[in-house]
């Protein structure tokens, strides 16, 4: 396990029975990168990447 892993394991736990819409944890993201514009980058990169999942590759 990575030591980012700890954020996710934690998310699963708290949250891993929960059903969320794609709109609301598109708000969400948008929520944290207005208070954390660092991690721009990285939402952004994680965001277009669920995004295309179902996309065939090239």
């Amino acid at each position: 396990m990575y030591f980012t892993d700890r954020g996710i394991e934690e998310l699963e736990k708290r949250r891993g029975d929960e059903d969320v819409s794609l709109g609301w944890l598109a708000e969400q993201l948008r929520t944290f990168t207005d208070l954390n514009p660092e991690f721009e980058a990285a939402i952004d990169r994680l965001a277009t990447w669920l995004a295309r999942l179902d996309d065939e590759e090239d």
